[in-house]
């Protein structure tokens, strides 16, 4: 029986590409934003349900836009 994607975890590496961003930001957005992740040793590890639970939760969408004074 193999691993499809959702069943493994992914590196920083991994999940960055997944987001479309860069390692520094998927590291700021752990020690910032919240980002679900498992410190496995010294590796970042993420599962994508989380990451993606996560990303429909802090959609910028769901937010108002700042510096609006209406």
């Amino acid at each position: 029986m193999g691993l499809n994607m959702e069943d493994r975890w992914l590196s920083v590496d991994e999940i960055g590409g997944y987001l479309g961003v860069k390692r520094d930001t998927i590291y700021k957005w752990i020690s910032e934003k919240g980002l679900p992740a498992s410190k496995i040793g010294r590796l970042w590890k993420f599962k994508i349900a989380d990451v993606d639970e996560w990303v429909r939760k802090n959609s910028t969408s769901e937010h108002p836009a700042e510096g609006n004074n209406e």
